[in-house]
């Protein structure tokens, strides 16, 4: 299947269209037959979900026939934190521009977070959220819902109206919750609600307005820096929350070895919390920034939490591979390129990341055998939507259809060009990379061939 024009395609009516999925590959994981065999497999779509499954040809009359020969066959990943601007910051990106930076990047689910212009604090937000996403129809996209009142951290939003009007966690991602009263009434809240918290760990009276991870990096060029406690003070106290209170508390983005380490502890207690990790703090340290020509840092490599230390992205490996870690996630986070090329004290924090997470991810870790395929789909697929009690991360009969065909033999370059984001940056221009894809389908709709 050779598609030499990436395209995108909005929802059609695919209720009585039967598509066949012919001569790909997958395992038997994640076709629910246990093991980890690969196998060559005919997969058959009819309107939404998956009908049949079979080794053998099939041999029905069909609409669409996809010959995947060569291509592996894998559920649609999903992303626990992307950032879509929308509404009100819509030259950075936009719910249908990032829509189609999931899916070139095999994402069929995303979760939104609710720093948007006004923010998602009320249930209109995020009812706007979730209708747009599904005008839009490209990939589906979950609201979240503010913790507090325009992310301030001064009072709490209503939860019950948030989750009734469609959010799937509450969280003042972009801001850290500096009481610590208002972080566990938001928690016993949440419980109520039955709605895990996302906390963006970060005491302000620690990080005290850095740019970078506070250590030889930011000496050496006079930057500002981010002290790795300013998290894991927060970690520490929202897993001794989640153990008080009996909350599901989530880290976003974990970045330092004692944010893991608070989260390990919490885990062996039996205590309900969960973290994710970001490819940037798996693969880069602030030792990797590169210098400009005017000698200043560049700002392409700049996000928060920052990139830390080479001992702190170790331990976030070792975590990813013992299995610390419950998910893979972007924090993709789009900004026009006047934005980032202003200097890294000035510039915004933010990288985007949909469009090369899995091909890091399965370069660095699955080719080079640290990690199983099965794994990482796992991390990016059925454990992300498990956090939010999203049913999915299988090729199974009956399954609502949401697939993805990866090349994991052709190598590939990242440039510019190849992003479909508005925004541009990423620190992973240039990389060589194997994983693209090349299919991508929700609920039995092709919505990108590439």
């Amino acid at each position: 299947m050779n598609f030499t024009v990436p395209s995108f395609l909005g929802k059609v009516e695919t209720d009585n269209m039967k598509t066949l999925i012919k001569n790909a590959c997958s395992t038997s994981h994640l076709l629910d037959k246990g093991g980890e065999q690969f196998l060559t497999i005919n997969v058959l779509v009819e309107g939404r979900t998956i009908s049949k499954i079979s080794e053998a040809a099939i041999t029905d009359s069909v609409d669409n026939i996809i010959d995947a020969q060569g291509l592996f066959l894998s559920p649609g990943l999903v992303d626990p934190q992307v950032h879509f601007r929308e509404p009100g910051m819509e030259y950075k990106e936009d719910i249908e521009s990032g829509s189609k930076a999931a899916v070139k990047g095999g994402f069929t689910s995303v979760i939104s977070m609710p720093n948007t212009s006004p923010t998602a604090d009320n249930p209109d937000v995020v009812k706007f959220m979730a209708d747009r996403s599904n005008e839009v129809g490209i990939c589906k996209v979950y609201p979240t819902g503010s913790l507090s009142f325009g992310l301030a951290g001064q009072a709490l939003t209503d939860f019950v109206a948030l989750k009734a009007a469609g959010a799937v966690a509450i969280t003042d991602d972009g801001k850290g919750v500096q009481q610590g009263e208002l972080f566990e009434q938001a928690l016993i809240s949440a419980k109520s609600v039955d709605l895990p918290v996302l906390d963006h760990s970060e005491d302000e009276s620690l990080s005290n307005g850095g740019a970078i991870h506070k250590g030889d990096i930011s000496e050496k060029h006079g930057v500002k820096g981010i002290d790795s406690r300013s998290e894991s003070a927060h970690v520490e106290r929202g897993c001794e929350m989640s153990e008080k209170t009996g909350a599901h508390y989530h880290v976003l983005h974990i970045s330092t070895k004692a944010s893991i380490d608070a989260v390990k502890a919490a885990k062996q207690k039996g205590i309900n919390v969960t973290a994710e990790v970001s490819p940037h703090h798996l693969l880069l340290c602030d030792e990797d920034i590169p210098i400009k020509e005017d000698g200043s840092l560049n700002a392409n490599w700049k996000m928060n939490p920052p990139l830390r230390s080479k001992a702190d992205k170790l331990a976030c490996q070792k975590a990813l591979l013992d299995g610390t870690i419950d998910a893979i996630a972007t924090d993709h986070a789009p900004h026009s390129p006047d934005e980032k090329a202003q200097h890294i004290e000035s510039a915004p924090f933010g990288i985007i990341g949909l469009e090369t997470a899995f091909p890091l991810i399965y370069t660095n870790f699955v080719k080079t055998n640290k990690m199983s395929l099965d794994t990482c789909i796992d991390l990016m697929s059925r454990k992300a939507g498990a956090l939010f009690s999203i049913d999915c991360g299988r090729i199974t009969e009956g399954a609502v259809a949401d697939l993805c065909l990866f090349d994991l033999e052709t190598e590939f370059t990242v440039t510019e060009a190849f992003f479909a984001s508005k925004s541009k940056n990423s620190p992973f221009v240039n990389e060589k990379l194997y994983g693209q894809t090349r299919l991508t389908m929700v609920e039995g709709n092709i919505v990108f061939k590439g």
